[in-house]
């Protein structure tokens, strides 16, 4: 690729890098007492979007503020900052992060405010100019820098980051209302070497860092965590969160460090510590597996981004999809004693709009100007993402089992891994391991309270193997999002390293599932649910499928040598996918290659089991 193509892929990129039910002792939807639930209830939000703030998020015309984007995530009656549209969300969300870019953080903004003296640079200039490929030029020019990892001087002073940073922390405490709604510290962190995605988001507990670290410090994921290293020192409790290792060209969950060099000891064992969670879906796909590595999945190939983002070729397939890197981690584990893919899951938005818009019926872009109307969505020309439009996913949102929606309950949820993602459908899901649950647990009244003592939730390792239990049991619980559609099945996936190969093993079972359907003797698979949606008019009806779906599940393949790794995929009955909705509502063309039906689902945290051999060995 020619330098000034590449700088242009680059540029687009980076354009594109209410409060929920509680639970009670059930896992059912509750009220909330305003005291800490030691059993936990579920709060959904967002891990990972955009404003004005962010110097790509400008380059395509956004202009929504912080504010902005807190007052649409509460359901109050909001405007797409590009166009005006009215929009408004059905379900506020619990917790907002909002993680501009640390590369230049709020100076476009700078410079777009007549009375900052950025406003007289030569670059301001010409982003104001109304010649197109002046402003085009312009924008090429300055994330070109991100290639060099030379900025421009005045643009990284840190006096002016720090402010704007401070600016940040301003509203953020404006917004967060401890119990009701929480608002993260975060940023994003930008790697993106030859165009092959290794951002990550960085999140503070209850105090932040003076400056955020950036590309411009280093494109290393090993020097991320010697600036998240300092911070602890210092008192500051912070994390990374990897996303969307699909376009990572294989970088992600490789068993190799970003210079090709194996992973050792040291570096396991700082991943381990620093990067609890990864993101399974967003606006630029879905990360849980694909087709080629897991042709047996006949979900696996869904919402796929199929290029690198903003080039003209796919990536490397290996090494960039979760259900592989789960089995990587544990091979690493045995090769160097720490598992630095031990993560557990969360999914977002990376809308460079402003907002976070989870809902596929009210889905209005993620690329400013670019995709902020129907027909540009629907349109066959590549637009930021560097894709057509209607090929972007719409966003995915992040539950946490938490005691309480504060800022250390939200954090707290998500440094233990008791976190789930979705594609952006609310369901609620509880995910339990352990030897001796009861066949009948999840009918219990006091099935969390008994769940969580005899075992343990999504995120974390099975207790030790009683020497005469021959196989775990795991409780699932799941119920449907309300606004959503009914639930067509829960899975199970399980996997496993071959011990002669070292090949990465899977296998999916269908644990639960509605409408007294039976698994085929001769496939093995369960029959699909069906299909109720006019795809002319954009409707369905929750004519098939169950509200609730649970069951406690005993592994029957289980060998008590091997590691292993489980986690639960729960799936709704078809519904109309976003680009459907544009095309009905819009009498506009309905892409053909694209579904126009989409299965929503949710993926829990996993739960690890290690073989006791193994744990005395490695202490």
């Amino acid at each position: 690729m020619k330098k000034r193509e590449l700088l242009t892929a680059i540029l687009a990129a980076l354009s594109i890098s209410g409060v929920a039910l509680a639970a009670d002792n059930t896992g059912q939807p509750g009220g909330i007492t305003g005291k800490p639930n030691p059993l936990k209830n579920v709060y959904f939000g967002e891990q990972h979007m955009h404003t004005q703030n962010s110097f790509d998020a400008w380059t395509v015309g956004v202009r929504g503020t912080w504010a902005e984007a807190y007052e649409f995530a509460l359901g109050k009656p909001s405007k797409l900052s590009t166009t005006g549209e009215k929009m408004q969300r059905k379900t506020p969300y619990d917790f907002v992060a909002i993680t501009d870019h640390s590369e230049y953080y709020g100076v476009f903004k700078n410079m777009g405010d007549p009375k900052n003296p950025l406003a007289k640079s030569d670059f301001a200039k010409r982003l104001a100019s109304s010649n197109p490929k002046e402003v085009q030029q312009a924008a090429i020019d300055i994330i070109s820098t991100t290639l060099t990892g030379i900025p421009i001087k005045e643009f990284v002073d840190p006096k002016l980051l720090m402010n704007n940073w401070q600016d940040f922390i301003k509203v953020a405490d404006k917004y967060n209302d401890p119990g009701k709604f929480t608002t993260l510290y975060a940023y994003e962190w930008t790697s993106i070497p030859n165009g092959q995605n290794m951002h990550r988001n960085v999140f503070f507990k209850d105090k932040p860092a003076a400056l955020p670290f950036s590309a411009f410090d280093s494109i290393q994921p090993e020097d991320l965590w010697t600036y998240l290293k300092i911070q602890r020192d210092q008192g500051i409790d912070v994390f990374a969160i990897p996303h969307n290792g699909n376009v990572s060209n294989g970088l992600m969950y490789a068993p190799t460090k970003m210079n090709g060099d194996p992973i050792d000891a040291r570096y396991a064992r700082r991943q381990m510590e620093f990067e609890p969670l990864t993101e399974i879906h967003q606006t630029k796909g879905n990360s849980e597996a694909h087709p080629l590595l897991s042709p047996n999945d006949e979900f696996a190939k869904f919402e796929q981004f199929p290029n690198l983002i903003s080039l003209d070729h796919p990536g490397q397939v290996t090494n960039s999809y979760i259900r592989q890197g789960l089995v990587m981690g544990m091979k690493l584990e045995s090769d160097v004693g720490y598992n630095p893919y031990k993560m557990g899951i969360v999914a977002g938005a990376d809308v460079h709009s402003g907002y976070s818009g989870n809902e596929e019926w009210d889905w209005k872009g993620a690329h400013g100007t670019s995709d902020d109307t129907p027909k540009n969505r629907l349109s066959s020309t590549p637009n930021a993402s560097g894709e057509a439009g209607y090929v972007v996913s719409s966003a995915g949102t992040t539950a946490v089992w938490a005691t309480e929606n504060t800022r250390e309950g939200i954090w707290n949820a998500m440094r233990s891994k008791e976190t789930y993602g979705t594609t952006g459908t609310m369901i609620r899901l509880r995910f339990f391991g352990g030897w001796n649950y009861p066949s009948d647990l999840v009918k219990d009244k006091e099935f969390v309270k008994q769940a969580y003592e005899y075992g343990v939730p999504m995120g974390q390792d099975l207790p030790q193997k009683p020497s005469a239990a021959k196989a775990p049991t795991f409780a699932v619980w799941a119920l449907k999002d309300p606004n959503s559609g009914n639930l067509d099945r829960v899975q199970i996936i399980k996997g496993w390293s071959n011990k002669k190969t070292a090949y990465p093993e899977e296998k999916i079972y269908d644990i639960a599932w509605s409408d007294n359907r039976k698994i085929d003797s001769r496939t093995g698979k369960l029959p699909p649910v069906g299909n109720t949606v006019d795809v002319k008019t954009a409707t369905y009806r929750n004519s098939i499928g169950d509200n609730l779906l649970s069951t406690v599940w005993t592994d029957p393949d289980f060998d008590p040598t091997m590691k292993a790794v489980y986690y639960v995929r729960v799936l709704e009955i078809p519904t109309p996918r976003w680009s459907t909705y544009d095309s009905a509502r819009n009498n506009l063309p309905l892409p053909t290659d694209v579904p126009a039906t989409i299965q929503e689902r949710a993926y829990s945290s996993p739960i690890w089991y290690t073989p006791e051999i193994m744990k005395t060995a490695k202490e």
